[in-house]
């Protein structure tokens, strides 16, 4: 009898450790893969806010995204299932960046977009503006930079108790200091503000190999653009999303806010691209994810950059969708395709 219990008791252990394995494989193991699925496609007037704006909006404009997931292999084996998953190697993503790094980046991405689409709106709507920095960006701290007191996607706030206007300042400031020197550092990271006493390290200039003081960290700057003059400022609420294909959308929400008239006629208009201060929209990638996306949220126009659209059309014709897919290069055909649709009744 003791022997039974014993042998139901090896078994009740052997069988928990072994649920406990296949957990951890399939849930926490990490893989080398990113699934891409539709994302959403959201509405872009409640991420924008417009003075004075000419609220008058019966339809909507739409930004689409792409769901990308770094995969467990719980998610692998389904996504094996899915016909909208796509399944690829994560250095395929990344490249040589970390995640941190390539969020950083995306994030910036998004920023920049926001300002050419404010650029792009204000010179279709012929309002004069000026193009300034808003804040220096850091995208990754290097291994030979100040990885215990920078983290990718740190605003900078000021150096030395100066508020730092671009790159050219910042290297302006420093180059008055050595190799060694010590310098106050105010950061803004996640909401909140940071204060680092930064070592200044060593920084090459690979074209012409000398040598000057720096923070050891890998720098942009992010662009702000103000309206010459006063009533026609353009404001961006946290759209908790990265990469620069909403500009079009953008674009079109905010031309919309600043000229009299409803621009989407009452229909519900969806797409992606990237946009330029120029005008000019950019290719993207994820096309036949954010197709699916649109459809779903009910989308009746979808506007695609021309060098993704046989693929747009290859998906949309795939699910069959009723959506009217518009190829364009420029805002302005975008503008002149809405112009001229006749209004929902």
């Amino acid at each position: 009898m003791r022997q039974l219990k014993r042998r139901v008791g090896f078994r009740a252990t052997a069988y928990l450790f072994t649920f406990v394995v296949i957990l951890y494989v399939a849930v926490f193991m990490n893989t080398p893969y990113i699934v891409y699925q539709p994302g959403s496609a959201s509405e872009v007037a409640p991420m924008i806010q417009v003075r004075n704006a000419d609220a008058d909006e019966k339809g909507a404009f739409m930004m689409t995204t792409v769901s990308a997931s770094y995969a467990n292999v719980a998610l692998l084996i389904a996504s094996v299932f899915n016909s909208n998953a796509e399944i690829v190697l994560k250095e395929t993503r990344l490249g040589d960046k970390t995640e941190q790094e390539y969020a950083a980046e995306q994030v910036y991405y998004m920023n920049s977009s926001q300002s050419y689409a404010v650029q792009a709106a204000y010179r279709a709507a012929d309002i004069p503006y000026e193009d300034v920095v808003d804040y220096l960006y850091v995208f990754s701290v290097p291994v030979t930079g100040n990885q215990n007191k920078f983290k990718p996607g740190d605003k900078i706030i000021s150096v030395e108790g100066q508020t730092i206007p671009d790159p050219e300042a910042l290297s302006a400031l420093l180059a008055a200091s050595r190799i060694g020197d010590q310098v106050a550092v105010v950061l803004e990271r996640g909401g909140k503000e940071v204060r680092e006493d930064v070592k200044l390290v060593e920084v090459k200039n690979q074209e012409s190999g000398t040598v000057k003081p720096g923070l050891g960290v890998v720098i942009g700057a992010v662009q702000k653009v103000k309206p010459e003059a006063e009533g026609n400022t353009v404001s961006f609420v946290d759209t908790d999303v990265g990469g620069p294909s909403a500009g079009l959308m953008f674009t079109m929400e905010i031309v919309n806010q600043l000229t009299p008239g409803d621009l989407t006629k009452g229909s519900r208009v969806a797409g992606t691209g990237t946009i330029d201060a120029d005008g000019n929209v950019g290719a993207i990638g994820g096309v036949k994810h954010k197709i699916v996306a649109a459809d779903r949220k009910g989308a009746e126009i979808f506007f695609v950059p021309v060098k993704n659209y046989e693929e747009a059309k290859s998906k949309a014709d795939k699910i069959g969708t009723d959506m009217q897919l518009v190829p364009v290069s420029t805002l302005a055909e975008a503008l002149k395709y809405m112009q001229e649709l006749p209004v929902k009744p």
